[in-house]
């Protein structure tokens, strides 16, 4: 199992789940986890290979990662914890895991919060993905990953969060990257599908005004799939909202969380098992 860290708060059966992009930890989570906790019980997970996450024995022999299979640990983390939904928070490539667990398990999700959401990759990112794919067994990894955050977040205002997202990434090893990075092989028809499908339940991207590579294909598809969602541009500010613009990004998603109805908490009933 992943490993994970919760924050409770007495008073409120609700639960809010963080997940972190590729590369990051639920370290990257700081500046959220006291005002979050004041309203919500809070889950932090690591995903495999990330934080304290280590590579075990199943993951150390597996090939090839898929989006269903990093979703499955995120289920069994919840099913574990007897949760049977939350709220959830991802950023950059998080949302990605978030969407495909709302996929997976819909009634587990009760609301989707994407902060620097991922739902097409344009020109430059794909250039910088053939990129990564041409030279991952060259250079180490962290080169490359230095290389896409400065691409990815250039501004001087970016800069503690590419600092904080590289300083990470050294926690990594360089299989686990590689891992991670195959991804990227199956990430457009993945993407492909989730701008084509609307999915009922209520959703709010939180961008940054300055996230170029990922903004406009966000306000193409709120437009889109305006029934379920919503959308909220921060000023100032880049692909890594949270850390950015702490303070708007807190009270954006709050609001947000604070205006969905109350779910009452059903009977914990175990999931089917999905293949790895």
């Amino acid at each position: 199992m992943i490993s994970y860290n919760i924050y409770t708060n007495e008073t409120s059966t609700e639960w809010v789940t963080f997940v972190h992009g590729a590369g990051g930890s639920s370290s990257i989570w700081f500046k959220q986890i006291r005002e979050f906790q004041k309203h919500f019980n809070v889950l932090l997970l690591d995903l495999r290979g990330h934080g304290e996450s280590k590579p075990t024995l199943k993951t150390a022999f597996q090939k090839k990662y898929t989006f269903e299979s990093i979703a499955h640990d995120v289920l069994e983390v919840l099913d574990h914890l007897k949760i049977t939904a939350s709220h959830f928070v991802g950023i950059s490539l998080g949302t990605i895991i978030i969407r495909q667990l709302a996929e997976m398990a819909p009634n587990r999700v009760q609301t989707m919060i994407m902060g620097g959401a991922i739902l097409k990759m344009n020109f430059r990112s794909q250039i910088l993905m053939r990129l990564g794919n041409l030279f991952k067994y060259v250079l180490p990894y962290l080169v490359l990953y230095k290389f896409f955050a400065f691409v990815i977040m250039p501004k001087k205002n970016h800069k503690n969060s590419r600092l904080l997202f590289i300083n990470e990434a050294k926690k990594l090893y360089q299989k686990e990257f590689i891992k991670w990075f195959r991804l990227t092989a199956e990430i457009n028809p993945v993407l492909k599908w989730f701008r084509q499908v609307e999915i009922n339940i209520p959703t709010l991207y939180v961008m940054g005004e300055e996230d170029y590579m990922f903004l406009p294909s966000v306000r193409q598809v709120v437009q889109k799939h305006y029934r379920s969602s919503k959308l909220f541009v921060i000023e100032n500010c880049g692909h890594v909202v949270n850390v950015e613009q702490a303070m708007h990004f807190n009270e954006a998603v709050l609001s947000f969380l604070k205006n969905q109805p109350i779910k009452k908490a059903s009977a914990y009933v175990a999931p089917a098992q999905f293949s790895n």
